[in-house]
């Protein structure tokens, strides 16, 4: 193929973040870029409501690694400051523990090791040594892995690269997170603490590789931020880029069928009218790509062999009252997370004493609550909704998360409750296209999972894939990585490498 001219048309499926990230690439590429979203708005699960004088960001709530929005807007050559600001946070997370026990997680290392030392009796050393190894592990390996399609020999034929995994440690692919962090610390709370760090791509830390202990860096070593606006900014951010540099959005437009004949892909049928494309970009649930677009029945009962990562149970609460005591980010961790973790995807029920997660933006932007009052975002880690009893009904898990709350918080939590919406897998399913409702596409539950993870081609020519269900998998960081990864493959295609 011929290098990029500015008639080259490219259709991307779906307008989250990584759909919307690959569009700005492609279209500064030089193609005619058309963006297919179901919805009636941008952003996928990035997306925010009002209720009630209440400002509630729906989905992701942790922001890391700016830089990779900031790429964008570098490469597109627009100021970030015309589009986008945020702020750092200096405590990551506050966790609370049912013995009475309380942690200030500072995103600065030096300071959250002591107050590890202060609350827990966990080695000052021992946490600061955690950390390091953590950041080495994602810069040596992480970046191979986040940044690269691992799917292309030219990836593995890279001598760097080749002394790099010679340095792996048979720890971090065969023992599991808990095992990796159970030889780390002392304390069961400590433990605890780092295993959550599983939960980031929905997987279960009693399971996982050790190597997945990389993932603390993103927080103490390059830290967690704060967008102004709210989570929901960064979906306006990046759109009103696409937009600037060109790119087309249709909403309210479903695409029924990928068009390909002899290999090779010919656009896609959107409310039954072919439309032409010589690139067609994926950033549909990959499982419903290919049952549903592609009708290749095989490949996507194939793609079922991976688990399912977890999925969420979310309430919305707008609180009458402040809470000086929390935080941005907040944890209310169960008694037993083996207990809980068997229950997800053991059981692949809701456990009755969850490890609950509350974000408050108030915090940031009190404009966010009326005056006094502030916009509670709780979440529980939920089962992927295979249609099966979850054994808690919402209501019962309600009652509990609410009763744990009274319990930790020595308050009256039902009695500030002033408006509430609920966000089950069900919904998040039928809202975002995301088979069972998982939040990250398929989980890292085994030692391979990185390299079963489907890739951001596919057998069909010029039919690629981007987004939280291919690799390198969930959450905003690594759908903008797959974003770049895809737009790579398609300018070096274009190259005819």
């Amino acid at each position: 193929m011929t290098a990029a001219t500015h008639n080259e048309k490219v259709i991307i499926i779906g307008a989250g973040v990584a759909g919307m990230a690959t569009a700005i690439r492609l279209a500064v590429q030089g193609c005619e870029v058309h963006v297919y979203e179901k919805n009636d708005r941008p952003g996928g699960k990035l997306t925010a409501f009002e209720k009630d004088g209440f400002h509630f960001d729906a989905g992701p709530s942790l922001f890391t690694q700016p830089a990779n929005i900031e790429a964008l807007f570098e490469l597109a050559e627009e100021p970030i400051a015309d589009h986008f600001h945020y702020q750092p946070v200096a405590i990551a997370c506050k966790y609370f523990y049912e013995n009475g026990k309380v942690v200030n997680a500072f995103t600065d290392a030096a300071n959250f090791a002591e107050e590890m030392a202060a609350q827990l009796n966990e080695p000052a050393e021992a946490v600061t040594g955690y950390l390091q190894r953590s950041k080495e592990l994602y810069e040596k390996i992480g970046t191979i892995f986040l940044d690269h399609s691992l799917h292309k020999r030219s990836t593995w034929f890279n001598k760097k690269i080749i002394k790099t995994l010679g340095a792996v440690k048979y720890g971090y692919l065969f023992n599991t997170l808990h095992q990796h962090n159970t030889s780390k610390f002392a304390s069961e709370e400590a433990v605890q603490l780092f295993n959550r760090y599983a939960t980031y791509n929905g997987s279960n830390p009693y399971k996982a590789p050790g190597m997945l202990s990389l993932i603390p860096h993103l927080e103490y070593g390059q830290g967690v931020f704060y967008p102004a606006g709210g989570m929901i900014s960064i979906t306006n951010a990046l759109y009103s880029l696409a937009i600037k540099k060109g790119v087309q959005f249709h909403f309210n437009s479903v695409v029924q069928n990928i068009i390909y004949t002899e290999g090779k892909v010919k656009g896609v049928v959107v409310d039954n009218e072919n439309q032409e494309a010589d690139i067609v970009v994926s950033n549909m649930d990959v499982y419903f790509t290919y049952k549903n677009l592609l009708n290749d029945q095989a490949k996507a009962k194939d793609i079922l062999k991976q688990e399912r990562s977890s999925s969420a149970l979310v309430f919305y609460w707008g609180i009458k009252k402040q809470f000086k005591e929390l935080e941005l980010h907040n944890i209310f961790f169960s008694k037993n997370y083996k207990e809980e973790f068997d229950h997800l995807f053991e059981k692949k029920q809701l456990y009755s004493d969850p490890t609950i997660y509350i974000n408050i933006t108030a915090k940031m932007e009190p404009a966010h609550a009326p005056a006094g009052k502030e916009n509670w975002f709780v979440m529980i880690n939920a089962p992927a909704n295979t249609g099966q009893d979850v054994g808690l009904p919402q209501q019962q898990a309600r009652q509990q998360v609410i009763e744990k709350l009274n319990r930790m918080l020595q308050t009256d939590i039902e009695a500030v409750i002033e408006t509430e919406e609920i966000l089950d897998p069900a919904i998040i399913e039928q809202k975002t296209a995301s088979f069972q409702g998982s939040l990250y596409g398929t989980s890292s539950n085994s030692k391979l999972a990185a390299f079963l993870r489907h890739p951001n081609f596919s057998g069909i020519k010029n039919l690629y894939c981007c987004g939280g269900s291919v690799h390198p998998g969930g959450g905003i960081p690594l759908c903008l990585k797959s974003a770049a990864i895809v737009s790579d493959l398609i300018k070096k295609q274009k190259r005819g490498h």
